[in-house]
């Protein structure tokens, strides 16, 4: 996962390590968000695209085990296609050379119009049973299957499960790889960690060199990142329902290079490829006590905010499914 601050992003694989580098920062912040008349219209979600709790619980419960092991894994890839199929889906594995993706799709109506992607990862690190990394997410994109299979939409649905981010986003590295993905991809949502808050004053955490003001103490917000060459995909999550917990975007320049720490999930490999993709995250071990250890489990998330997390997840999905306006930031 990612996490900078001002609006914030967080490392899967650990805090900031380089505050050296910390005010391209202020780089970042003078980036204009996006264009008013190329930011994609947001409409009130459809009363049958709401997220379950009971559903999205479940999930994370039925994943209550260690992912790490190759035995472990592949219990987990029986338990998401067995859900795909239930959904309707038609789930293919694809083997890379140590780990097996999933992945699923479900046409558009406009041929022409691209395809969304939205993707977690689906293993853990050795000794933890990952609630929040990653059963949240994975529970998340299932919603998303459950809910979006039999709706029409302009753009075509992909879903992936990504094997072995823990290990270096080995999935998600093979998976840009094949062409096929890519061509008429135009946009991906990755979600790392999306279940847990905290209220207390003071229990959000921030690197403390970051040179401006955190917005807030307390860790009840989603944040997302992505690269500022597809700002409309950053701005599709921009939302004022006052019901669901609040959104902090975070547009990174250089595709990263000067934030190495922006790069640490599944939408890395993404970005080198020239396709858009935003990571949404609950800033993990800038937040959660339990980043990557055995206490990440299910008693442990947060129902309200894990819901409303997957709710915008649902809403914005909704939104680049039916529009087929162009998600590239325009030229300058």
């Amino acid at each position: 996962m990612v996490i900078l601050g001002a609006v914030i992003v967080m490392g899967i694989n650990g805090i900031f390590q380089s505050p050296e580098k910390l005010p391209v920062s202020e780089t970042i912040q003078q980036q204009p968000l996006v264009s008013p008349t190329n930011q994609p219209k947001t409409e009130k979600p459809s009363d049958d695209l709401l997220a379950s709790r009971e559903k999205l619980v479940a999930h994370v419960q039925n994943l209550n085990f260690q992912r790490y092991t190759a035995k472990e894994r592949s219990l987990t890839r029986t338990y998401i296609t067995t859900q795909l199929r239930k959904f309707g889906w038609r789930p293919q594995l694809e083997k890379y050379s140590t780990g097996v993706n999933i992945f699923a799709q479900r046409p558009g109506t406009d041929k022409t119009a691209g395809a969304i992607l939205v993707a977690a990862h689906y293993d853990t690190v050795a000794g933890s049973p990952g609630a929040d990394d990653n059963a949240t997410g994975v529970a998340v994109v299932l919603e998303v299957a459950r809910l979006f299979n039999s709706l029409p939409t302009a753009r075509t649905l992909q879903l992936a499960f990504f094997d072995q981010e823990e290990a270096g986003l080995l999935g998600s590295q093979a998976f840009v790889q094949q062409n096929q993905h890519l061509i008429h991809l135009q946009g991906a949502i990755i979600m790392d960690m999306v279940g847990y808050a905290c209220y207390q004053p003071g229990c959000q955490k921030y690197p403390p060199t970051i040179p401006v003001s955190p917005p807030s103490n307390q860790g009840d917000f989603l944040a997302v990142v992505g690269d500022v060459e597809h700002l409309p995909l950053l701005a599709a999550f921009q939302q004022t329902n006052s019901y669901l917990p609040p959104v902090l975007t975070l547009p990174v320049p250089f595709k990263g290079l000067l934030t190495p720490d922006t790069l640490r999930s599944d939408h890395a490999p993404f970005w080198y490829q020239g396709v858009g993709a935003v990571l949404a995250t609950d800033t993990a071990n800038l937040r959660t006590p339990h980043y990557h250890q055995p206490t990440d489990v299910p008693k442990t998330i947060v129902p309200d905010f894990f819901q409303g997390s997957a709710q915008i997840i649902i809403n914005t999905t909704e939104t680049l499914l039916k529009t087929t306006d162009s998600l590239l930031a325009p030229a300058p």
